[in-house]
């Protein structure tokens, strides 16, 4: 608590051996530093820290030294926690506070290690200066609390920021960040606290150039949103056939091309509607080509809620459904229908499906040609149903909804959604013959309609769509047994 400091060197005693430990990661020093102070010793048991500050202080400043966690004892390890160590170049100790809060937009669970920044609402901020310039203050929620808190501040106003920061240096990477923000400055001494929703921003579609994968594939990496990239593939002026299709989880597109070329390079044009971006890709003659092999997503059971699917590992161009049966144990045909999903290459069947009733998928050479023109040879899978008391049933009541529409959505423990429903006005929604287990609820506000959750934009000062979990105070899981009917009432008003 020392006023009107001059020097560059503190020296701070304990009354045990402590040790100091991750103090790169744990201390945080707000305002904080173009230049980080040395401190030692680190690693050895000693009754002292020392602090050589490299920096040039600024004048009428109160400094905070926050250790977090890093001072333990020597003989136990228990941390000294949250230590700070306060001084000012000025004539006072400024101690105003900001508290507030931290959660993920989407997940229910949110990072730790935050950074919550505040900056001088004056003239000489503006849209850019978080990508630029380091913060007036900040704390960090560390490893064990979403709570924040800002303290020994001025009086005055601020814009309230708070990023995932993977580099550790006080400014925000969209490409490696998550950011929460308030899009009006806050005026400090205030009592409100101020939850900040943390959330990574889609960033701007871009095309990067592609690389040969096969002898007959071309990953082509992509930045953004790819819904909707197209893709010609030249072969001096000859437009060669060819197929563009995701690959599941990674940043990429698969683009399929003739098996049989002759030429040194190739020129890709990618993009999104006039924003095409043209490319040359070296061609090697590569011992790797893909073929086409089926891989069926269930084997032995199928649920009630579930379309049996096959993945397929080249994109198909027909599919002959008089090449295609569904049989019952009773030898009687059943009645199906196909859907193709080119962009994720899997094929879908949909059928009425019975209680405990065997069903065999026969698929005969020609069922399916793929865009090489390779057919599939015969196919077969049995499946089997069990019956509707080995289900649950969930029924949701929601209460106290501020708008629609909305999505319900029921996940696993992890978050995996496992059913969702679109509801335009409905507050009744049943989810019938779903597996037992324990489910998390959440609603989206679909705000704008389009039936999928989106992210912020900083600069575009766009929030996060809303994002509520259903809670019960204890693991908030809502637990469906075998023949049970679960009533369950979500309270969206808080």
């Amino acid at each position: 608590m020392t006023t009107n400091f001059t020097g560059n060197q503190i020296r701070i005693d304990f009354n045990e051996y402590i040790k100091i430990k991750d103090v790169n990661k744990q201390l945080i020093i707000s305002p904080p530093m173009n230049t980080a102070p040395d401190i030692v010793p680190t690693g050895s048991a000693s009754k002292y820290i020392n602090i050589k500050i490299k920096d040039t202080l600024q004048p009428n400043t109160t400094y905070a030294f926050n250790f977090g966690q890093s001072i333990t004892d020597n003989n136990e390890g228990n941390p000294y926690s949250q230590f700070k160590f306060v001084f000012s170049t000025g004539a006072y100790i400024d101690s105003l506070t900001l508290n507030g809060r931290i959660r993920d937009a989407y997940s229910k669970e949110t990072d730790d290690f935050v950074s919550v920044m505040l900056y001088e609402a004056n003239e000489k901020f503006n849209d850019s200066t978080i990508y630029k310039e380091k913060p007036r203050y900040v704390t960090n929620t560390l490893d064990s609390v979403v709570d924040y808190s800002l303290q020994n501040l001025k009086e005055g106003k601020y814009f309230l920021v708070a990023i995932k920061d993977k580099n550790s240096n006080y400014r925000f990477d969209p490409k490696n960040d998550k950011i929460g923000f308030l899009p009006k400055p806050i005026t400090i001494p205030t009592d409100t606290l101020y939850v900040l929703d943390l959330f990574s921003e889609v960033r701007p579609f871009k095309v990067l150039k592609p690389l040969q994968a096969s002898q007959n594939k071309l990953f082509v990496p992509y930045e953004g949103d790819p819904r909707g990239t197209k893709a010609t593939v030249r072969n001096g002026s000859e437009i060669l056939p060819s197929v563009l299709t995701k690959v599941e989880d990674r940043d990429s597109l698969r683009l399929w091309i003739p098996r049989d070329i002759k030429a040194d390079s190739l020129l890709v044009s990618a993009g999104k509607g006039d924003d095409m971006k043209d490319f040359t890709v070296r061609i090697k003659e590569l011992k790797t080509i893909d073929s086409l092999s089926v891989r069926a997503l269930q084997s032995g059971g199928l649920n009630f809620r579930e379309k049996f699917t096959l993945s397929l590992s080249t994109p198909l161009v027909n599919i002959d459904n008089s090449k295609i049966s569904l049989i019952k144990k009773d030898s009687s045909a059943v009645a199906f229908t196909t859907r193709y999903n080119d962009y994720e290459q899997k094929l879908e069947f949909d059928f009425v499906k019975e209680e405990e009733q065997a069903y065999t998928f026969m698929l005969m050479p020609g069922a399916m040609r793929d865009f090489y023109g390779k057919e599939n040879d015969t196919l077969s899978y049995k499946l089997r149903t069990l019956t509707y008391a080995d289900y649950g049933n969930l029924r949701i009541s929601l209460e106290n909804v501020n708008r629609f529409p909305l999505i319900l959505q029921i996940t696993n423990a992890k978050g995996d959604v496992q059913a969702e429903y679109y509801s335009e006005g409905q507050t009744q929604i049943n989810f019938d013959a779903i597996k037992p287990d324990k489910y998390m609820l959440r609603v989206i506000y679909d705000d704008n309609k389009n039936r999928e959750w989106d992210t912020g934009d900083y600069l575009q000062k766009r929030q996060p769509e809303e994002v509520i979990y259903y809670t019960n105070g204890k693991d908030d899981l809502i637990d469906v047994r075998a023949n049970w009917d679960v009533e369950q009432p979500f309270n969206l008003g808080g």
